[in-house]
Order: structure tokens, then sequence, then C-alpha cells
């Protein structure tokens, strides 16, 4: 039989530390890329409806003629 040693919180914690270093690193180099990303979303979002809502507007608007009798 092998003895091991207790794990404690600090082996745990140091451990995590270890582990979610890369993670931060490699959050931290996309960030800028994501915001730009989703804001390029946002604008492309407004934009289609607005046309959308344009063209539903010209459908559902009448062409009134007005003649002098």
């Amino acid at each position: 039989m092998a003895t091991t040693a207790r794990i404690t919180r600090d082996d745990l914690e140091a451990k995590l530390r270890e582990m979610s270093g890369g993670v931060e690193e490699t959050v931290e180099a996309v960030r800028p890329k994501l915001i730009s990303a989703a804001a390029a979303g946002v604008v492309l979002a407004v934009l289609v409806s607005y046309l959308l809502g344009r063209r539903r507007g010209r459908a559902r608007s009448a062409v009134i003629e007005i003649r002098k009798v």
C-alpha cells in the first residue's frame, strides 16, 4: 500500500491557479476580436431590420393620385 499525503486547500488553489492562468491569457488575447465581431453583428442586425422595415412600409403605403376636376 502506498501512503498518500492529504490534499490541502492550498494545494487545490495552487493547481487551479496554474490551470486557469493559460485560459485567462487566451481570453485576454481574443477579447478585442470578440468585441469587434459583436459590434459588427449588432450593426448588421440593425441595418437588416431597417431595410426590411422600409420595404414593408413601401408595400403597405398606398399611392394616392389627386386630380383637379
